[in-house]
């Protein structure tokens, strides 16, 4: 990796963090001047206008969850229950990290269509990988005809993920992953697979306070 690209992994991650908590997207190149210490100019060449920054951060996010959703690959020989913790996770990081819902602003054709070139197809690539590996999964799941389903579902979750941040959910909360699931899974069009129970959702959560305690020390 070049040390242009280092560098812009590095503004990234700071725009992340000057992210965690917010509602809108109100973060701009300057903020990051002094959020970074790395000089004016050689931010925007990194990211020639605000729609790069946006993004560019976006990109970041989608990458995270195609490399979670190859792990989740690795893990669930399940597709269902691969779907379902999948987005349980991106549920849990939200409210757990403060992290930005990105879904907040993109996907957003007044946003790309400002973005320069470089940055705008990055994001239509992983974006597609993305909705391919969702809509493999859900075909693995079993296709259901008359609606939509993964449409459906798109809108649903990025509507739980917005509403939750909203909300300030607690990130430990069972019962709310629970519901979270019984809402993929009618949408899904199978109601009749049972997801699973507030007991299941009890040790995934109990798995992550360790993971997280591990990672800490």
């Amino acid at each position: 990796m070049s040390s242009w690209e280092q560098r812009g992994n590095y503004l990234i991650e700071v725009s992340q963090r000057c992210l965690k908590g917010r509602k809108t997207f109100d973060l701009c190149r300057s903020h990051l001047v002094q959020a970074s210490q790395i000089s004016k100019g050689t931010i925007y060449n990194h990211f020639t206008s605000e729609a790069d920054l946006i993004i560019a951060v976006a990109c970041a996010d989608y990458r995270h969850w195609l490399m979670q959703a190859e792990q989740d690959n690795q893990q669930y020989s399940d597709p269902y229950l691969r779907f379902i913790f999948h987005h349980c996770q991106r549920l849990y990081r939200i409210l757990s990290e403060q992290a930005f819902v990105i879904a907040r602003v993109v996907p957003n054709e007044a946003i790309l269509s400002q973005a320069s070139d470089y940055y705008r197809e990055r994001f239509e690539r992983v974006l597609e990988q993305y909705q391919q590996w969702n809509a493999q999964t859900l075909m693995e799941i079993g296709e259901v005809s008359g609606f939509n389903r993964s449409e459906l579902l798109c809108d649903y979750l990025r509507g739980a993920m917005i509403n939750s941040d909203d909300a300030q959910k607690h990130y430990n909360y069972a019962e709310m992953y629970y519901q979270h699931s019984f809402a993929m899974t009618q949408l899904m069009g199978h109601s009749q697979k049972r997801p699973p129970n507030i007991k299941v959702f009890l040790q995934w959560l109990a798995e992550k306070q360790t993971e997280k305690t591990l990672v800490a020390g």
